[in-house]
């Protein structure tokens, strides 16, 4: 199958999100529903941030009787900036969950959690229960903002943290309103940085851009918690739950957890978000390479590649970004049934930073990078190092 990122086709066999399947397992988004059109609203910053709960202990992941005591006062910190979101649509209804971004009643939740609503109901800890209104959207990074008048004792911000501090094994709670059963929360490690997700968002040439830097976790997440805040121990939000990958299906049809989920990163959001509340469109870094990666060593012997390791340039778009820059494409034949051709770029390093594989490339391009910028691609061509430097275009 393709996956696209800002014009950059992978051609590996990948997880799939909104039905679509890879045998034997799907990846479901936590909850499922689409949107109504974007509302410009007051432009914003990062909002100021509340104070990190008081009992916590840093370093080294805690013990069960300090978890004993930390926990309790960190769900009593956060919880009250967590919602349930009930939505209402042509279709039926769903539900999801969402976290308070600040006091002019912005909230943030998952695109796929208010696509296609026709009303939007949003229950806070307290039980206040008020109506919603989408106020901007982003299917790249399956992100959105709603917008609620609610009284001012009831907008209680949380605090942001910053996903590239992130480490694996890491001690993270997954909060929100899993089946409808709401302030739940739910305990795990980070298992893994750097995934990489189908976006929502279809290229011209029928594949999907792709979301980068996605963590992995193994906190229970499930139909519901979409939208709904990845938390550390210091009381931040380091992600937003987005999907889980499973092997099956409920009797009732609803996704298995089988403990590897997936948050959009919070550094992501501190871009996006803004711009979505200022009503603005957030435009995403573009290379215009399509690539193969997670290459086996038999591919790499098949292409005559020294090295082992890297992010394989399969096409080149016509007049984009790195067609300007020289990146050289594979060359294909009608024979050619493996996808990866002759003589491409191999790309090792983006900006002096290794890339063992193509989720490290999009991670820090995503996350580092915006339009006319610049990157310094180190390539592999004819098993010489070459370094090729590229201005970022728009996605289109």
């Amino acid at each position: 199958m393709k996956r696209i990122f800002n014009g950059i086709v992978i051609l590996t066999l990948a997880v799939v999100m909104l039905a679509c399947s890879f045998s034997p397992t799907t990846l479901f988004p936590a909850k499922a529903t689409a949107t109504v059109a974007p509302k410009a609203i007051p432009t914003v910053g990062i909002p100021s941030q509340p104070d990190a709960p008081s009992r916590v202990i840093t370093g080294s992941p805690l013990s069960m009787s300090q978890l004993d005591a930390v926990l309790p006062d960190l769900y009593d910190q956060v919880n009250p900036g967590v919602v349930s979101i009930l939505v209402a649509g042509d279709q039926g209804g769903s539900l999801g969950s969402g976290f308070v971004f600040d006091t002019q009643g912005n909230i943030i939740t998952n695109y796929h959690v208010v696509e296609g609503a026709t009303d939007l109901e949003v229950d806070f800890a307290s039980g206040l229960k008020v109506r919603a209104t989408i106020a901007s959207t982003d299917i790249d990074s399956d992100l959105a903002v709603i917008k609620v008048n609610a009284p001012a004792a009831e907008l209680k911000p949380l605090k942001l943290g910053d996903s590239d501090q992130v480490r694996v094994g890491q001690q993270v709670i997954a909060m929100g309103n899993p089946f409808g059963l709401s302030g739940t929360m739910t305990m795990g490690i980070i298992s893994a940085k750097g995934r990489t997700l189908d976006s929502m968002r279809q290229s011209q040439s029928g594949g999907f851009f792709s979301s980068g830097d996605i963590i992995q976790t193994d906190a229970s997440i499930n139909p519901g918690n979409s939208g709904g805040p990845l938390i550390n121990l210091q009381g931040e939000v380091i992600g937003i739950n987005r999907a889980i990958r499973t092997t099956g299906t409920t009797a009732t049809g609803d996704p298995v957890n089988s403990g590897i989920g997936f948050a959009v990163p919070i550094n992501i959001v501190k871009r996006v978000a803004p711009v979505l509340i200022a009503g603005k469109k957030y435009d995403y870094p573009y290379l215009g390479l399509s690539f193969r990666s997670n290459m086996s060593l038999l591919d790499f012997e098949a292409l005559g590649i020294k090295q082992t390791y890297g992010a394989y340039v399969v096409d080149v778009t016509t007049g984009g970004p790195g067609e300007k820059a020289g990146i050289r494409a594979a060359k294909r034949t009608a024979s050619d049934t493996s996808g990866l051709g002759t003589g491409g770029d191999l790309v090792v390093e983006v900006d002096g930073r290794p890339v063992l594989v193509f989720g490290d490339m999009i991670g820090y391009i995503l996350e580092n990078k915006s339009p006319g910028d610049k990157v310094t691609l180190t390539i592999l061509r004819d098993n010489e190092t070459k370094e090729v430097v590229v201005t970022l275009g728009k996605r289109p």
